[in-house]
């Protein structure tokens, strides 16, 4: 009974309280699972020709990062995007000496321009779990709804670039994987790139926080690109054409 007023309360503020259980219970089950995104990146690096890929909220570079290793073992051209700027000073660490890695301190949107970004105060993450340090987004919502309280949120302003100057500053013609996590705005990120580009790489990304809307939107262009999919961890998993026999 106290949870269908408290959901009825945040509806009249337009907020949505997340199901814990239903997150937790998912992270619980994938983490032990046969089947994970470790485990689907392996056999991807190891099939396919992989010369370049594109990491969006690419955060440390350590903490949950599935590409890491793949990065590393395999030295391709990799271009990291990060718009927190301490969090990208972590990631340019975490890939020192590696001269295969390119590093972009700005976020993907449809436009070139300054935007502002909410994330936790560095002050007050020892209050949460290690995914929140991953949550920032340009919806205050998103974070209050991950249990954030108001005033342990900073507002600041961040670079934006389009996906499309991101593909000519690091010239990239011929795309692998197109790797994002971006809380919710991949979706648009996704749009705006194949509004923009021929490219068809490997998509991951993850769609859980994805508008409803948008995500339907995304899911009709890579059908008639005739893309299969499948979901894992909170990922959804999009293979080209091209490479359909991987399945």
């Amino acid at each position: 009974m106290t949870n269908k007023i408290l959901k009825k309360i945040a509806g009249l503020f337009n907020y949505k309280l997340v199901e814990k259980n239903l997150i937790k219970n998912n992270r619980l089950v994938h983490a032990k699972s046969i089947l994970n995104l470790k485990l689907v990146l392996k056999k991807i690096f190891d099939n396919q020709k992989i010369k370049c890929l594109i990491q969006i909220g690419a955060n440390d570079g350590s903490r949950f990062d599935e590409l890491n290793l793949f990065i590393k073992k395999y030295k391709i051209k990799s271009v990291l995007v990060e718009p927190i700027s301490e969090y990208f000073e972590d990631l340019k660490r975490n890939y020192k000496n590696y001269e295969n890695v390119y590093f972009e301190n700005s976020a993907i949107t449809e436009e070139a321009k300054e935007k502002e970004i909410f994330l936790v105060n560095s002050k007050n993450l020892g209050n949460y779990d290690e995914h929140i340090k991953g949550i920032s987004s340009f919806d205050k919502k998103h974070l209050i709804k991950h249990g954030v309280k108001s005033n342990h949120i900073l507002k600041k302003k961040i670079n934006c670039i389009s996906i499309l100057e991101l593909l000519k500053k690091y010239d990239i013609s011929d795309l692998d994987i197109l790797f994002i996590d971006a809380e919710g705005y991949d979706g648009h990120i996704l749009i705006d790139f194949f509004n923009s580009s021929d490219q068809e790489p490997i998509l991951i990304f993850e769609y859980i926080h994805i508008e409803n809307k948008i995500l339907k939107d995304l899911i009709n262009i890579i059908t008639k690109k005739n893309y299969n999919y499948f979901d894992i961890n909170e990922n959804l998993i999009c293979l080209p054409k091209k490479i359909e026999n991987f399945l």
